[in-house]
């Protein structure tokens, strides 16, 4: 089973909760976990009260660890007897937030949030840990030190077999305008955006070195506004993402963009990324309708003029625009139909800005690949999360964050809103 940004495995695969040791009829809900799933798919609620829940990693014998947000470290779980909840819940590590964690060679992963998000820096920690243990096997080690915070303030990863270790740094500003006036009406974007150098890219570094540092990685990819969903494709390594689009284009009213355009525009792009690939942040969005990048209004753009946007990398796929596409997984496993191993599935976070439509998203999606693009139409996987979708933040909403496959072919997705965590499963039609 190859890496992704949400699963990454232990070499060792043995420990108290080894799926090979138990009945492999999956466990489900009587209400899927009040999920809607496709035919033949059920679900459990895996465990909840996992406060702050992001991305997840599962080891080889079903133990789950998810990053935190908001001071809540990394969470373990465990389940002992194989009936789809986890009895054993533990904090991994505590004291801070993150927002990712990975399994590779034998440590456990995470991205270490500074206490004060806008000056403080945001580093990636290794904990050494040992086969079947839900807490760490030795000290931390400190893998890239003072990555920028500010803006966009999540520093997700992806590490391939070989320990090329990938890292999302987010842009600072909606569109590269002066920091203290980010999101104003009418104020031009910096050009060239000097933001460019540290943020709103790729750095590739070595996930088996200590103390190294974004200034001594290698600036792999730049234009890409923030992806927090990025993961690495099982067959090649490649490196794939789905950028989070830009905001506020209905800011621009006396350039003609309406609040339509703001709900709909721009897409949340699928992208394959390749060493020294751009793709046009700040300058540029891509624009579903039109199905092209067009110039951004901060530099002059209309909503129809392409200029310098016709130079910059193509993406391979695209979805609705603000919807939040916050972890993707590519599927490796043996018990989901094979068609489900030719695509790529994505959970969305929801949005918050679609006025004067309905806030959509908030839900987990398989998008078919072929030749490297997306083939066809995505397919809404899993919904249900959201029982008030037009109240982004209402109390019985969940908002899908993290994606991660475990060892039996299940696939967990996590909820950051309401700590929960689901474990989808394949039964037969």
């Amino acid at each position: 089973m190859h890496a992704s940004a949400m699963l990454v495995l232990l070499s060792a695969s043995a420990g108290p909760a080894d799926a090979g040791s138990r009945d492999d009829t999956p466990a489900c809900d009587p209400d899927d976990a009040g999920l809607q799933l496709p035919d033949g798919f059920c679900a459990t609620r895996f465990a909840e009260g996992v406060t702050g829940a992001r991305q997840l990693a599962v080891a080889p014998n079903g133990d789950v660890f998810v990053a935190g947000e908001d001071g809540n470290g990394v969470w373990a779980l465990r389940d002992t007897d194989g009936d789809g909840h986890a009895d054993k819940k533990r904090k991994f590590v505590d004291g801070f937030g993150a927002s990712h964690v990975a399994l590779y060679d034998g440590y456990l992963y995470v991205d270490h949030q500074p206490e004060n998000r806008e000056t403080g820096h945001t580093r990636i920690e290794r904990y050494p840990l040992a086969p079947g243990e839900l807490a760490p096997g030795g000290q931390l080690q400190t893998i890239v030190a003072d990555l920028p915070s500010g803006g966009h303030r999540t520093r997700n990863f992806a590490i391939t077999p070989g320990g090329d270790l990938y890292v999302n740094v987010g842009s600072e500003t909606n569109a590269c305008q002066p920091p203290d006036l980010d999101r104003e009406a009418g104020v031009e974007g910096v050009d060239p955006c000097d933001q460019l150098d540290t943020t709103a890219g790729i750095w590739r570094l070595d996930a088996r070195i200590p103390n190294q540092t974004q200034a001594g990685g290698e600036h792999f990819a730049r234009g890409i506004r923030n992806a927090v969903a990025i993961a690495t494709h099982p067959e090649d390594d490649s490196l794939w993402v789905v950028q989070h689009g830009r905001d506020d284009l209905g800011e621009w009213e006396q350039l003609g963009f309406s609040p339509r355009d703001n709900a709909e525009v721009p897409a949340e792009e699928l992208l394959r990324v390749r060493r020294g690939d751009d793709y046009g942040w700040p300058y540029c969005y891509f624009d579903p309708r039109l199905e092209k990048r067009v110039l951004a209004p901060e530099y002059g753009g209309d909503g129809r003029t392409v200029g310098r946007c016709a130079t910059f990398d193509a993406n391979v796929g695209w979805f609705p625009g603000h919807w939040a596409p916050n972890a993707m997984a590519f599927y490796t496993g043996s018990t989901f139909p094979a068609r489900y191993r030719d695509g790529v599935f994505v959970a969305f976070h929801g949005s918050w800005n679609r006025a004067p439509l309905p806030q959509e998203g908030f839900n987990v999606v398989f998008q078919p690949l072929r030749d490297g693009r997306a083939a066809g139409p995505f397919e809404v996987f899993a919904d249900g999360f959201a029982r008030d979708p037009d109240r982004r933040d209402a109390e019985e909403n969940s908002r899908p964050t993290g994606l991660a496959q475990g060892p039996d072919g299940a696939l967990y997705v996590s909820d950051d809103a309401r700590g929960r965590i689901w474990k989808i499963q394949y039964v037969g039609e």
